[in-house]
């Protein structure tokens, strides 16, 4: 019996549709067949809805569209055609549909408010854009009143109105001061969201004058200041205390309507005393989670994103220690329409069926009309192919004629959406996109995938040959892949082979060669086992490989995943590795590595290092591998694994590790799976889809690690769709006009099935394109061509495979490429801080014209020439960057009076932007250096020649050398300060009148208008008299010592009325002392007492030889000493004004030198004559020489006879007359 089936009106049209869905083309992203395929108009780029210009600036309505042919472009403006030719302030930008009026020249933007509508048309249709409603901001002068003194008594409500102008768009409010301080807020006070300032209490110290509302309007970016509101509080005691009432909202209730997707906000302000706490709450419900926000001391409650869920009752309770009050506010969510699905880009061949989908929602339900190339689809030309059938176009059997763009309108009271959908009817023979004998090369045992990307209208049919003239491929062994794509999913070296794709619909065929080599897989036959060593032996792992010959393989060793030690002990040779004089340190596992181009494969081994055991002992080792594997419990995503342990080897088994291999993707590699304890024999494993799994369990101890188990059966788990997309997506540009789209690929067992690919999608962020798609293979980049200069994308990258796609990934943000900047920054200028620095000043480029990320601006500087040499010089190049949108910098180190050039070059990512015109600038005269030397020459009696040399950098014009100079006596007290002008374009200088024999110290430095430089320093002596004097002569010195002091005499011939002086000195060492022994005040007290002595000692003896009697020898012998070794002064044992050795004090002004003005002593290498007259020598401590002091660099010349420094005895003996 036959039974007859019908199929309801709805489900025939979901058949349809999925046919649809089926059978449309897509269309690959090749650059060149994009380039030769005709399309309809697409709006890619438009101004928004509610548009609201700068009156003070001109107004852009962007109007942007694609299409093959270029469309053209046409306005209306309030419903009628908007003819550009008749207004002369009304330009189209070139090869666009963008409007340019010109309002800056006197024109008015009032005068163009309306609503505006482009369309872009070509031969096979035409695309609308929105009703751009054009209105100019507005921000109107606040109207002129009497503001009149609020006088309130404390503890009363007080409300300031604001009452700002209405202006487009609304201003924001803010209360501050005359001294622009923000007034502060707290829960007693705080604005209101209408701008007013509330109290709910008034304290004294809210009493001032200056309340003042601004109102800042954003657009025009001006500020609008009411006139000061002047408060004063009055005290009255005591306070009473008060319940709560509302300020705002009045009433019990209220009403609110909010739309959907809006920040709805809602506010209660209560007065009372003390101040009232607020507190929010929906009646019958939660207050929505992460959505939810209270503001202004919770006065103001904000929920983001409302939605017709959030509609219902808000209560807000305004409570404090005296009662509460409440405001209920009804809450309405209302919405204008937005997308269920919104009708995508149709691509058909002649004869095909499609539909056009628009669905929207909206509170109230919006009205869906369609239109047709622009006009409404009722009076359209009629298409026989096209059936409207409410938010549904079906299309039956189209032809080429049946081209056109569709505009759906959904729209309710609150708003509408305009979205444009072409349907293009195309008739292309096939066309094959892969590369002409592109070769592919795979590892035996692994898929295989050989590309045959394609596009023809109607769809070509796609079949593959093995060979020159194989027959056509089928069977189990091949999988086709939609996209063309052959797929072998077990190679084998048979495989090996061209092949042959061919295309074909009825237009025409097609066809393309590819190339297949298989190679053997890379096994290591060898591998290193597991070894145990004493201390100080040598060990050696082998690991010998097998390899495809025309593969080159590459081995390396690690160490606990990590680089061998950088140790000589550690031998790689070609099939091991061997370690000499083994540590503790070298414990671990050693993993050899062998890898080719097209596969890797490793093992490795434990070393443990023990010490050497002195006498027998229970032999500890790791454990045997564990046996009799077996799988149950077999699921689609999990099995249960058990196995029987091996024997522990005298050390307990800790833990036992499971791995797995796969053999469908990568044979003969061990992954970890998990790892349990040592007590369990039994585990559930988690599986992944599409992977032909074996097992092996590793038992492990204190010792180490077992050999692997033999492997379980294998168990092949079911394909599935993927369950996770590519990491990593970026979106970067290598090119001005291209974004390559870079992402990580899943690794093999990841892509749970056969024909693992991935679908790219990209649109240009906030212009709102369709998103565009293509699906790639196996890879891991995309260039998208053509894209315009660094402009924000959105990105996404899908896995999918042949059973389905994996979940909607994440977008990311990328960027195009960067291209050099187009223009350079003008209005350079230069101001001269001082004569070494400067600072520029620049016009910043516009954003639009960097074309890439602005890192900053550099400024190119050189030096010209120096306008004091007036030379010209090597030009080197100075560069300096500031980073940002910097508009100034500063040029530091700049040579005085010397002419400069720069240059100022906008930077991006790519490089830099043109320089602008080079900018000539001079900086001012400075200082000079110090003259480049000072000499003086032809010391006689009273005059000395002084020469010297132009300063190094003169740094401007010399007007004049200022010279300095002052005697300085034996003490290094410095006399009067002379002070000498001198021609700048002299070069030496006669000074005469100086003293004889005199030490001077001169000052010298040169003058620009500025001022003067550094100066340099010098000193010189003028000669003596050149009369040959007398010397005196002294001979038989002679010396005894005590144990603090030393008896010196000498014979003496010479002139009469001399002085004389004595040197001593440490041994080894050279010191100098000088006394004038006759001069001396204790000489002659000593000598007066000498003489009394004696003269008293001359009595006693007289007297007791009168007498007769006797004295002992040493009583006569002391009678009898020699005065001259006795000690001089009993307090320290010193000769007089003499010091100890280790005193330095200088010599009493009042010692004299002979008239030679020289102490000579005969035969004698500690004699100070041997140094000269022009020399002053210094002595350190131990009485050494240290060298010259006339050629030292002085600090800035004393005034007067202050001494400078601590006087020399050689200069006290020397200088003094």
């Amino acid at each position: 019996m036959m039974t007859k089936k019908t199929i309801s009106a709805s489900r025939a049209f979901l058949i349809l549709f999925l046919c649809q869905m089926i059978t449309a083309l897509e269309v690959p992203l090749d650059p060149i067949l994009l380039k030769e395929l005709s399309q309809p108009p697409t709006i890619t780029q438009q101004s928004p809805k509610d548009y609201i210009v700068d009156p003070r600036e001109n107004i852009v309505i962007q109007c942007e569209a694609k299409g093959k042919p270029p469309p053209s472009f046409s306005w209306t403006r309030n419903g009628t055609h908007f003819d550009i030719d008749k207004d002369a302030r009304v330009t189209v930008k070139p090869n666009s549909g963008t409007l340019v009026i010109n309002i800056m020249n006197g024109g008015k933007a009032e005068a163009y408010e309306g609503v505006y509508q482009c369309t872009a048309r070509n031969e096979r249709g035409a695309a609308i854009s929105n009703n751009i409603v054009i209105r100019s901001s507005r921000s109107p002068l606040w109207t002129k009143e009497k503001v009149e003194p609020k006088h309130v008594r404390e503890g009363d409500p007080l409300v300031l109105h604001c009452s700002p102008p209405v202006g487009l768009p609304p201003p924001i409010i803010f209360w501050m001061d005359n001294s622009f301080q923000r007034l502060p807020q707290n829960e007693r006070v705080s604005q209101g969201l209408n701008g007013d300032l509330y109290f709910s209490n008034v304290k004294p110290e809210d009493t001032r004058e200056d309340y003042i509302c601004y109102a800042r309007f954003n657009h025009t970016q001006t500020i609008q200041q009411k006139q000061p509101i002047s408060v004063k509080v009055f005290s009255t005691k005591p306070l009473t205390e008060r319940r709560p009432t509302l300020l705002t909202p009045v009433g019990s209730t209220s009403n609110k309507v909010e739309l959907r997707g809006n920040v709805l906000l809602l506010e209660c302000i209560a007065e009372g005393l003390p101040t009232p706490v607020i507190r929010w709450i929906k009646e019958g419900g939660e207050l929505p989670i992460n959505r939810t926000f209270f503001e202004n001391f919770k006065k103001t409650l904000k929920i983001i994103e409302v939605s017709e869920a959030d509609s219902g009752k808000y209560k807000c309770v305004a409570r404090n220690p005296l009662g509460s009050t409440h405001h209920t506010i009804t809450v309405t969510v209302k919405a204008a329409p937005y997308w269920i699905t919104a009708p995508r880009n149709l691509v058909l061949s002649p004869g095909e069926d499609g539909t056009l989908i628009c669905r929207a929602n909206g509170n109230p339900k919006p009205n869906i009309s369609w239109l047709t190339n622009g006009v409404p689809i009722a009076i359209a030309p009629e298409d026989p192919s096209r059936k409207v059938d409410g938010d549904t176009i079906i299309f039956s059997d189209v032809q080429e004629r049946s081209s056109a763009v569709y505009q759906c309108n959904a729209s309710n009271e609150y708003g509408y959406l305009l979205a444009n959908a072409f349907v293009n009817v195309l008739a292309e023979p096939p066309r094959i996109l892969t590369p002409a004998n592109k070769l592919y090369q795979v590892i035996a045992n692994n898929p295989a995938l050989l590309d045959c990307a394609f596009f023809g209208s109607p769809v070509p049919e796609i079949e593959w040959f093995k060979g020159v003239k194989g027959s056509i491929l089928r069977g189990d062994l091949y999988v086709f892949h939609d996209n063309g794509t052959l797929e072998i999913p077990v190679a084998q070296k048979d495989s090996t082979g061209t092949y042959t794709c061919v295309a074909r619909n009825k237009l025409g065929k097609v066809q393309n060669e590819v190339h297949l080599e298989v190679k053997d897989p890379t096994m290591i036959i060898k591998q290193p086992e597991y070894k145990i060593i004493q201390r100080g032996g040598q060990v050696s792992f082998e690991c010998t490989i097998k390899h495809d010959p025309t593969l080159i393989p590459t081995i390396t060793w690690v160490k606990d995943n990590g680089e061998l030690p950088d140790d000589e002990r550690f031998i790689i040779h070609k099939d091991s590795l061997a370690i000499m004089n083994v540590t503790d340190k070298d414990d671990g596992t050693y993993t050899c590595v062998a890898n080719t181009t097209l596969d890797s494969v490793s093992a490795s081994a434990v070393l443990t290092v023990v010490a050497a055991t002195p006498t027998p002992a229970i032999i500890y080792d790791r454990p045997n591998p564990p046996f009799d594997l077996e799988l149950t419990d077999q699921l689609e995503r999990s099995i249960q694994l058990s196995w029987i342990p091996g024997y522990d080897n005298n050390s307990p088994i800790t833990n036992f590790v499971i791995e797995y291999e796969d053999g469908m993707h990568e044979p003969g590699v061990w992954h970890y799976q998990t790892e349990v304890r040592g007590t369990q024999t039994t585990v559930q494993l988690k599986l992944s889809p599409y992977v032909n799994y074996s097992f092996r369990v590793i038992a492990v101890n204190e010792i180490g690690r077992s050999q692997p188990s033999e492997a379980s059966e294998q168990y092949l788990t079911k394909a599935a769709k993927p369950d996770e997309n590519p990491s990593g997506v970026q979106g970067i540009g290598s090119e001005p006009d291209n974004l390559v789209i870079i992402w990580e690929p899943l690794k093999g067992f990841q892509s749970n099935g056969p024909g693992l690919q991935y679908k790219v999608s990209w649109r240009q962020k906030d212009v709102g394109d369709e998103w565009t798609s293509v699906i790639v293979a196996n890879v891991s980049k995309y260039i998208v061509s053509g894209t315009p200069t660094f402009v924000p994308y959105e990105i996404k990258v899908q896995a999918l495979n042949d059973l389905g796609y994996a979940p909607e990934p994440a977008e990311v943000i990328g960027h195009s490429g960067e291209d050099l900047p187009m223009v350079a920054p003008g209005n350079v200028q230069v101001h001269i801080v001082n004569s070494t620095l400067a600072k520029v000043h620049w016009d910043p480029v516009p954003l639009k014209t960097v074309r890439g990320r602005l890192q900053g601006y550099r400024i190119y500087y050189w030096k010209v020439q120096s306008l004091s040499k007036r030379r010209r010089r090597h030009v080197e190049k100075k560069i300096l960057t500031f980073s940002g949108n910097k508009t100034h910098g500063m040029l530091p180190g700049l040579e005085p009076y010397s002419s400069y050039k720069l240059n100022v070059r906008v930077v991006n990512g790519k490089g830099e932007g043109p320089a602008s015109p080079d900018k000539l600038f001079k900086t001012p005269e400075g200082v000079p250096s110090s003259p480049s030397f000072l000499k003086i020459t032809n010391p006689t009696l009273d005059s000395l020649t002084l020469e010297w040399g132009l300063p190094t950098h003169p740094n401007g014009v010399l007007i004049a050398y200022t010279l300095k100079f002052q005697p300085i006596n034996s003490t290094h007290e410095f006399g009067p300060l002379v002070e000498i002008r001198i021609p700048a374009n002299e070069t030496s200088l006669i000074l005469s009148n100086l003293n004889y024999s005199t030490r001077y110290k001169f000052y010298f430095y040169a003058q620009t208008s500025v001022g003067a430089g550094s100066q340099i320093t010098e000193e010189a002596v003028t000669i003596m008299d050149e009369v040959r004097p007398v010397y005196p002569r002294i001979r038989n010195v002679t010396a005894s010592a005590a144990e603090t002091y030393a008896n010196i005499s000498w014979e003496y011939e010479g002139p009469d009325h001399v002085n004389f002086y004595v040197e001593y000195g440490v041994a080894g060492t050279m010191a100098s002392r000088q006394v004038d022994i006759a001069t001396q005040g204790w000489f002659i007290g000593l000598m007066c007492a000498v003489a009394l002595l004696i003269l008293i000692l001359l009595i006693v003896c007289f007297i007791r030889r009168n007498k007769g009697g006797k004295y002992p020898v040493k009583e006569k012998e002391d009678a009898h000493a020699d005065p001259e070794i006795q000690p001089m002064k009993e307090d320290d044992g010193t000769f007089g004004e003499y010091s100890d050795a280790e005193d330095h004090k200088p010599l009493k002004k009042g010692s004299r030198t002979p008239s030679d003005r020289t102490v000579k002593k005969e035969d004698s290498d500690d004699s100070l004559v041997d140094y000269g007259e022009g020399v002053n020598g210094q002595f350190n401590e131990d009485g050494s020489f240290i060298g010259q002091y006339s050629g030292k660099k002085e600090k800035e010349p004393a005034e007067g006879n202050e001494s400078s420094e601590a006087p020399s005895p050689v200069n006290a003996m020397n200088s003094f007359v």
